[in-house]
This record gives C-alpha cells, sequence and structure tokens, in this order.
C-alpha cells in the first residue's frame, strides 16, 4: 500500500507539471478553449445545407393569372426571393453566371392556355449546378410548389399517398446532423494536438531525458502525459455539448453518463495517438507537421460530412483505424437517437483497440527513441 501511494503521488506530479506547462501562460489558456467555442458557434451558423434564402429570376412571357399566381407562390414560400425579372432569354445566361440568381424560371407565352386546355404546361428551370446540393434542393422546393399548384388547379390526386415522417432530426435540418458530431470532431483537434506536442516540448527543451532516469516508468510517464490531454479533451467537448444544447436549442435523447463513457474512450484513443506521434518527434515543429498531416484524413473517413457507406470499399476499410468514427457513432447515437448499450457497444471496441496498440506503443518509444 505505501508502494501504490508513492507511485500514485509520483505521477500525481507529473500530471500537475503538464497541467501546469499548459495553462501557465495567458495565451496558451485561450487557445485551448477558445477555438472549440468559436468552432461550435461557427459551424452551427455557417456549415448547414439548409435552403434559407435562394434567390431566383423570372423571364414571364405568360403574363397571365396562371404564372401571377404561380409566382405569388414561389414568393410566399419564405425561401426565394426574386433577384431580377427579365425580360428576354438573352439575359438568362448572366444571371447564373454573376451568380445573382441560384435559378431562373421560364414561363412560355402559351402557360396559360396550355392549362385551360387541360394540356402539359412545361417550366424551363435553369439552376446553378456549381453547388449541386443547393442546387438539388432548390429544385425539390420548387417542385413541391408546382405539385401544390397542379392539385390546386384540378389535377387528379394520385391514388396512393405518401406521408413521411422523420426520426431523429424531425424538421430535417441538416443542423441536427452535423453539430452533435462535432461534440466528438472539434475536441479532436486539440487533443491530439496537444499529446502530440507533450513529449516533443520535452525534447526540445532537454528535459525528456530527465524525466527517463526519474523513478517513474514508462507506463507511469505515460499516465501523467495522457491523463492531461483527456482532462482538456473533456472539457473542450463539454463546452461544445452546451453550446449545442442551450444555445441551438438541439434536444438530446440519450443517457448524458453515456455519452461522456464514450467521450472518455474516444479521448484515450485520440491521446493514444497523439502520444505516439509526439514519442516519434524530435521537435515541436515536427510533431505540429505530423499532426496535421493526420487531422485531415480523419476528419474526412470520419462520417462527418459524407456517410462511410458512400464511400469506396478500400476506404471503408480504413475508416477502422479512425478513432473519430466510432466517436461519432457513439455521440450520434446517444444524442440523436438516445441509443444504449445494445446499440452502440460495438463501437467501443475499435477505440479499446486502438488505445490497447498505441498507449503500449508510445510507452515503449518512450524508453527506447531517446533524442
Amino acid at each position: 500500500m505505501p508502494a501504490l501511494i508513492a507511485t500514485l503521488a509520483q505521477i500525481g506530479a507529473l500530471i500537475l507539471k503538464e497541467l501546469l506547462a499548459i495553462i501557465k501562460e495567458p495565451s496558451s489558456r485561450v487557445i485551448l478553449f477558445a477555438p472549440a467555442l468559436m468552432q461550435a458557434l461557427l459551424f452551427g451558423y455557417g456549415a448547414t445545407y439548409d435552403l434559407n434564402h435562394a434567390p431566383y429570376a423570372v423571364l414571364d412571357q405568360s403574363r397571365s393569372a396562371a404564372s401571377t399566381e404561380l409566382l405569388a407562390r414561389l414568393d410566399g414560400a419564405g425561401v426565394f426571393t426574386r433577384a431580377a425579372t427579365l425580360t428576354s432569354s438573352d439575359q438568362i445566361a448572366s444571371q447564373i453566371d454573376a451568380g445573382k440568381a441560384l435559378m431562373v424560371i421560364s414561363i412560355p407565352a402559351d402557360f396559360q392556355d396550355r392549362l385551360a386546355a387541360g394540356q402539359r404546361a412545361p417550366l424551363q428551370v435553369i439552376l446553378d449546378g456549381r453547388n449541386s446540393s443547393t442546387a438539388g434542393v432548390a429544385g425539390g422546393y420548387l417542385a413541391s410548389i408546382v405539385a401544390d399548384f397542379n392539385a390546386r388547379h384540378g389535377a387528379q390526386a394520385p391514388g396512393v399517398a405518401v406521408e413521411r415522417r422523420a426520426w431523429y432530426n424531425p424538421n430535417l435540418e441538416s443542423r441536427w446532423t452535423l453539430m452533435p458530431g462535432l461534440i466528438a470532431a472539434l475536441s479532436m483537434l486539440q487533443t491530439l494536438l496537444l499529446a502530440a506536442l507533450s513529449v516533443a516540448r520535452e525534447r526540445e527543451q532537454g528535459t525528456f531525458d530527465q524525466l527517463l532516469v526519474t523513478p517513474l516508468t514508462p507506463m507511469q510517464i505515460l499516465i501523467g502525459k495522457a491523463l492531461p490531454a483527456i482532462l482538456v479533451g473533456l472539457i473542450q467537448s463539454t463546452i461544445i455539448f452546451l453550446i449545442i444544447r442551450f444555445w441551438f436549442q438541439i434536444p438530446m435523447n440519450g443517457s448524458v453518463w453515456l455519452l461522456y463513457f464514450g467521450l472518455l474512450s474516444f479521448n484515450i484513443a485520440v491521446v493514444g495517438v497523439g502520444l505516439s506521434i509526439s514519442a516519434l518527434s524530435n521537435s515541436m515543429q515536427q510533431a505540429m507537421l505530423y499532426t496535421f498531416l493526420v487531422i485531415m484524413p480523419l476528419m474526412l473517413l470520419s462520417g462527418l460530412l459524407t456517410p462511410v457507406r458512400n464511400m469506396p470499399e478500400a476506404l471503408q476499410l480504413a475508416t477502422y483505424v479512425n478513432p473519430l468514427r466510432f466517436g461519432m457513432n457513439i455521440v450520434r447515437g446517444v444524442y440523436l437517437e438516445g441509443a444504449g448499450w445494445r446499440e452502440i457497444g460495438v463501437d467501443f471496441i475499435p477505440l479499446l483497440l486502438l488505445a490497447a496498440v498505441t498507449l503500449p506503443l508510445a510507452a515503449w518509444l518512450f524508453r527506447n527513441r531517446m533524442s
């Protein structure tokens, strides 16, 4: 028991030393926590696929009551804003090329006559395909408005009616899908960098060799280096979680305790990767370079922006060594779906395996790779 107490005291002293190194300068404290706050707000307001403002131009060659009614429905939808009323088809290209209009609607001169005769009355819709996702959403909104217009004008209703109900995101807001994943993704950026710089800082300052000749074992050094980074990662996740829950009012359906257990497992795996990078680096600059090379593939292969199932098979296999993929699955599952152990338990296995490989590897590198 006395030996255990002495060991814990030694590890505690190393943890305190690491925390003091992190927060001893005011600028360091700002860098650790301000980016998580700013990035969460920026992603919440800026990174959205929802279409709230779609400028359009119209070439109404019919100038009839029917075309006026259709355009009134478009203007009253709350999504489209008329940017220009054209008088000639020659003006269409300039509206799209200059980015003044997301789409141009051309209504033919015989529009009302065709409707009165019970014939099809085609509309020409030209969309700016430079942003294909936005163009597709705008086209979908326009199609729903046209379908409602047809129904009001006596088009026969279909025999089968489809009623849609979206689970976990009833309003189909892209913010609800994106932001819970940021609890893991944004905290990973700082946690990985902090862990990667910990040993590299000691090497650069020439104090790492002194640390190795202390009574501390490599595993104890590993624990002392890992726990402060894990603590910082959990604090950053908490900041982002509070912004998502109370600022953006995205409801949480699952257990907070299960969420934090998942975040703890995720941060342990991330810190293992960061400490391995740090042990391989001879300087802080080298550690930062390696970290930035790793971060981008981790983000792209995580499923944050595109589903993993849509990736090529080779890349899907590569995601199994990406801790962010499984951290995202846990956070989204618990936060949005209210998932329990049965649903997300399998996502803990890759995280634990990754930590079981990277943490002992970092400890071995501490002892065997001296500057």
